[in-house]
């Protein structure tokens, strides 16, 4: 026992009474033995011995592999280009955003001044007024979705949430936690809400308002759906504007119209770079008051999920914000989309089956068929696809080692009796270089 010098060795009894290891009642222990007990005593603990691995020595320093994970990060949608040198002294502070940004709690140390800025930032780059939104930083992109969603269930307790097969795995988790009746709606090959499909289904349930998930950005194809489709075949099967309620799902992407959304949700560490996982959550604020309750033991209101937030995160997106602006942003954006171009066009020329959907910097390529290439690359797979997602800090540089090592490796794999798998059912003919397509 860690501070202390007496052990306790106790089992439970039949009768549901502690004893010790001597069968004797822990309530009959003598008061010496209570006495003995020590709080500030600080008893020295073994370190736990060093796994040794193919019998190498086990005191070896071990080496950090963090620094060689991070060059070689391309199947998940991080911005590792980022330098938070000048934020460094707030490792010393436990910064904790508690219930609403716009209402301060009794803890002093929180950071709801960032956080609050960093919402009129994106509110402003979206186009909706001050006090048309409510909004906070989530922990990440998967809170906002679970936000998002529980909005959505509240307006319309009875809605029926519709989702495309190719939404996050976080959209149907929210369905299942709430318990909500969910449309899986097929996609095009692209990847995008069929809306045909949408509307088939939306007839079939005319009597129940619709909540809607759309996708800025696939998580596999980096496909955008098409809200003004989306928003005009509602209109078609009868739903007025006070019967349906839209989710904005950007997690790869935030450029869309604000006007006609109910909800906007958007993953935001993916883009600026920030050392934890966050987010970004906007909500109409006439649905927010569905949501919020007052609590007594903050002396404050909360309409979040966790309710405590990390408070840094606040910071370093306000930080990176104000320090690279709008036209930063927009310059890495145009930066990002040509390289993306640049690996989809290589791929191509290589026979390798690639495709790159409009305005996205996720390529979709052939499953490598080396699961140690494809851990070593950390490619998010699915099926004969893998893809990589084109970000600030993914260079021509590193594009090029990777092309290089899986044309390599493709040599190795594949042969007269070996053959590349064939993707037209996945990313359409076009652009499938299987020796049935190319």
């Amino acid at each position: 026992m860690v501070g202390s010098n007496v052990e306790v060795d106790a089992t439970m009894s039949l009768n549901g009474s502690l004893a010790n290891g001597n069968g004797k009642s822990v309530e009959h222990l003598a008061v010496a033995d209570v006495e003995s007990f020590d709080p500030t005593a600080v008893v020295a603990e073994p370190v736990p011995p060093v796994v040794q691995a193919n019998g190498e020595d086990g005191g070896k320093k071990r080496e950090m592999v963090l620094g060689k994970n991070v060059g070689r990060c391309g199947g998940y949608p991080y911005n590792l280009d980022f330098d938070y040198g000048a934020l460094s002294q707030l490792q010393h502070f436990s910064i904790n955003n508690l219930g609403d940004p716009f209402i301060e709690s009794n803890y002093g140390v929180h950071s709801r001044q960032f956080e609050v800025g960093v919402l009129d930032w994106f509110a402003r780059l979206w186009e909706i007024e001050k006090n048309d939104y409510w909004g906070y930083i989530t922990n990440c992109g998967t809170e906002g979705n679970l936000h998002g969603i529980l909005v959505g269930r509240e307006v319309f307790p009875d809605g029926i949430l519709y989702a495309s097969k190719e939404s996050h795995y976080s959209v149907f988790k929210a369905a299942r936690m709430y318990r909500m009746e969910c449309e899986k709606v097929a996609t095009l090959v692209t990847g995008e809400i069929d809306c045909k499909d949408f509307k088939e289904k939306l007839l079939l349930n005319k009597d129940k308002p619709a909540i809607i998930n759309v996708n800025i950005g696939t998580t596999v194809k980096g496909a955008v759906d098409d809200l003004d489709l989306v928003i005009q075949t509602l209109e078609e099967c009868g739903f007025s504007h006070d019967r349906f309620y839209i989710h904005c799902d950007g997690a790869l992407h935030q450029k869309f119209h604000s006007r006609s959304l109910s909800e906007v949700s958007a993953f935001q560490a993916t883009n600026c770079g920030c050392p934890m996982p966050c987010g970004v959550q906007l909500t109409r604020l006439k649905h927010i008051n569905a949501l919020s309750r007052n609590v007594e033991y903050l002396a404050s209101r909360d309409a979040t999920i966790m309710g405590s937030r990390n408070g840094h995160a606040p910071i370093f997106l306000w930080y990176t914000l104000n320090r690279k602006g709008y036209k930063g942003f927009q310059k890495e954006v145009q930066k990002c989309l040509r390289n993306a171009h640049y690996l989809k066009d290589r791929l191509r020329e290589a026979g390798i089956s690639a495709m790159l959907n409009e305005l996205s910097s996720t390529v979709v390529f052939e499953r490598p068929r080396d699961e140690e290439f494809v851990r070593r690359w950390q490619l998010a797979c699915e099926g004969n696809m893998a893809h990589i997602v084109v970000m600030p800090s993914v260079t021509i540089q590193k594009l090029d080692y990777f092309l290089n090592e899986i044309i390599q490796g493709r040599s190795i794999w594949y042969n007269d009796e070996v053959q590349p798998p064939c993707l037209a059912a996945d990313i359409g003919s076009d652009n499938c270089s299987c020796a049935l397509h190319k």
